[in-house]
């Protein structure tokens, strides 16, 4: 077996999409959470601190169409012909009202050579009249929205702050993928209380049963300056932190039970060094996916082997 075909990668489904090479631009349009404001909740998700994956170019000082031409000529000096994707990725992309929704999206949309958008948010902040547009905006450009999800646990969900439950995630992707638009999801696998019995049986019996299209798989990382760093640093007991190759079998492990057809966008996520307290595994994102294709060869094995779509 080849092995790219050994699980269904997101450069394979970006390349369905566009003959061209593809990158996707951070945009920090100034949104915070529910979580955050006091609607559902303070302080956010426990493990989350943005800084982690907001790059040089985007502030939230700058307006939107500014931090898409600043990514694009940070990119355009080794890649001169290469398009874009605007990434609305920090905080909840959606939680705001419709016409500053729109104006946002659409000011990122006119930057040239931007062909489509990525949207960040969480499952609880999709509503329908915000679909209809997004329905709309489909049938012109590239668009994925990309939920939350974190985990199918509602004690994990509500242990880590998030606010809202799996069957709420369940219901928006539904609806989103009813509409005909890309949906994406992202899962952290090692929070706290869930074992590696509790992971695996997730992808099997609840993410693969969702309509998505394209998912994260993220490890656990623990972040200064976030409230689960605090309680590591009090409790490190209740934690439990991979090493590099025991979380490749994991995530092999889980990518087994998940249905064929979804694309695992990557594998991992990578903090940054001055913000990472553990784990520090010294590896990037694509050295990790070396050793993951290196070590699914080894064990013969492919995404979905033992998938069944009866459970």
């Amino acid at each position: 077996m080849d092995e790219r075909t050994r699980y269904n990668d997101f450069s394979g489904f970006m390349a369905s999409h566009f003959p061209c090479k593809i990158q996707k631009i951070s945009v920090n349009a100034g949104f915070t959470c529910p979580n955050r404001d006091g609607t559902k909740g303070y302080g956010g998700c426990t493990y989350c601190n943005n800084q982690t994956f907001n790059p040089s170019y985007c502030s939230a000082g700058k307006p939107v169409g500014q931090q898409v031409r600043d990514g694009a000529a940070f990119f355009a000096r080794k890649y001169p012909q290469m398009k874009y994707l605007a990434y609305f990725q920090a905080y909840t992309n959606t939680y705001a009202g419709l016409e500053t929704l729109k104006s946002m999206y659409e000011e990122a949309l006119d930057v040239e050579n931007v062909v489509g958008l990525v949207i960040g948010t969480r499952p609880d902040c999709m509503p329908d009249s915000l679909l209809d547009y997004l329905e709309t905006l489909n049938r012109q450009t590239f668009l994925l929205v990309e939920y939350g999800i974190e985990s199918a646990d509602n004690a994990t969900l509500r242990r880590i702050n998030r606010g809202h439950t799996f069957e709420c995630t369940a219901d928006a992707v539904e609806r989103t993928s009813a509409r005909g638009i890309l949906a994406g999801g992202h899962v952290i696998l090692g929070l706290p209380g869930e074992t590696r019995e509790n992971m695996i049986g997730q992808a099997e019996k609840k993410i693969s049963a969702l309509p998505l299209n394209t998912l994260k798989l993220h490890q656990l990382q623990l972040v200064r300056g976030t409230k689960m760093a605090q309680e590591y640093a009090e409790h490190p007991e209740r934690f439990r932190l991979y090493e590099a190759d025991e979380y490749v079998d994991l995530a092999i492990d889980y990518v087994e039970r998940l249905r064929p057809d979804i694309v695992i966008e990557r594998f991992v996520s990578q903090s940054p060094k001055e913000l990472l307290i553990a784990p520090d595994w010294g590896l990037k994102n694509y050295e990790f996916t070396e050793k993951v294709k290196k070590r699914m060869k080894e064990r013969d094995t492919w995404q979905g082997k033992y998938y069944r779509r009866d459970i």
